[in-house]
């Protein structure tokens, strides 16, 4: 490797060949793929107006081939991130500073660990690094974030001096079961039967659907997207993703797509999407336009676990936050970020912060931890 590495800001993620970008980012987590980050753009969901413009962070070998990726971007305000830093744009700004513009390195609206450095060479991890905090010192930015960050990397951004820190998710893992019985039986009595009266009174006059590939239609892709903006108006005050985003993701990666539906008389009424990894089913979005006792529930986290059990998967990841499904089996997982904050004296204070939170989140996933709903010594 030459002692100096250069690095560019791609024009978007669209504009890098995607052949090139996945050579970086790997199959495994469908939302590093270039089909997933350049719907997003096509689409706009991000872009102009959005508060996210695609700034990717790129490192050519010899021949201009793409050899290392950060899949940066623009922000202008601190939504659709799940790593909440509202209180810490309020205290720079009181204190005279200017928080946004800040750069983010992350999947957009996606609480997904994985990867941030795409590398083809492990070896320009640093450089790659280097070059966000370039891009963030040369700007007179405030900070960069990197959110969601797979344990694996973390190391390397805590090397180049980044703060890190922690997060809880509820993440279910496949124990070897064969069937969704074969789960309930590693449960306690008492909570065995409370998801089996649970999952009754959910479907009681109704027909789930699970629809893959081609089987969607523009059709459900439209009583979908009714669904996502019933849910998106309430959590969020409008929905971050457009229309056009959903057809764009089943044109382009519909293999991949695992769309629940729940019918009542051939009507779907409420829906989750889900999309496949290598080893893990991500849960993503849910809505309805019937309100049903427990549905949530079965589409989400119960036909989930059926779909992973049913595909060899590992683990189901049914996105940010969440205690009550702790109750339905799923066990907190730590989550990690890691922030470039260049000003002296806001980072002391941000890493003063982060010591008595990593200790909050440490000792709430111990108590949580003795809440899992499974018989002991299961």
């Amino acid at each position: 490797m030459p002692e100096t590495v250069s690095a560019r800001i791609a024009d978007g993620v669209a504009s890098i060949p995607a052949a090139q970008w996945d050579a970086c980012a790997g199959a495994d987590n469908p939302f590093l793929g270039h089909a997933f980050l350049s719907a997003l753009e096509t689409s706009g969901s991000v872009g102009p107006g959005s508060g996210w413009q695609a700034l990717p962070i790129v490192i050519d070998d010899a021949r201009g081939v793409p050899v290392a990726i950060a899949p940066a971007y623009a922000k202008s305000h601190s939504q659709g991130e799940y790593v909440f830093d509202h209180s810490w744009a309020d205290a720079y700004e009181q204190a005279g500073g200017r928080y946004y513009p800040k750069i983010q390195v992350a999947v957009p609206f996606t609480p997904v660990p994985g990867p941030r450095l795409l590398l083809r060479d492990a070896a320009l991890a640093p450089a790659l690094i280097a070059g966000i905090q370039a891009l963030t010192d040369n700007n007179q930015l405030s900070s960069a974030h990197a959110t969601f960050v797979d344990p694996a990397q973390l190391a390397l951004f805590e090397d180049a001096g980044w703060l890190i820190r922690a997060g809880t998710q509820f993440h279910w893992h496949d124990r070897g079961y064969a069937t969704f019985d074969d789960f309930l039986a590693d449960l306690s009595s008492r909570k065995r039967k409370a998801i089996r009266k649970e999952r009754e009174r959910a479907v009681e006059g109704l027909t789930i659907r699970h629809l893959t590939g081609t089987e969607i239609t523009e059709a459900h892709w439209d009583a979908f997207w009714a669904f996502y903006q019933d849910t998106g108006s309430r959590k969020w005050g409008r929905p971050y993703l457009t229309r056009p985003f959903f057809s764009v993701l089943g044109e382009t990666m519909g293999d991949r797509i695992v769309l629940m539906f729940a019918e009542r008389d051939g009507r779907p009424i409420a829906g989750a999407l889900n999309l496949v990894g290598g080893d893990a089913l991500y849960g993503r979005y849910w809505g309805c336009v019937e309100d049903v006792p427990f549905l949530h529930f079965e589409l989400c986290y119960y036909q989930a676990i059926d779909v992973a059990i049913a595909r060899g998967l590992s683990r189901v990841e049914a996105g940010a936050q969440g205690e009550h499904k702790l109750a339905r089996g799923y066990a907190p997982v730590t989550t990690w970020s890691a922030h470039y904050i260049p000003d002296p004296g806001f980072r002391r204070a941000i890493a003063d912060y982060l010591v008595r939170e990593r200790e909050a989140v440490a000792q709430e996933q111990e108590y949580l931890g003795e809440l899992a709903p499974f018989r002991k010594g299961g």
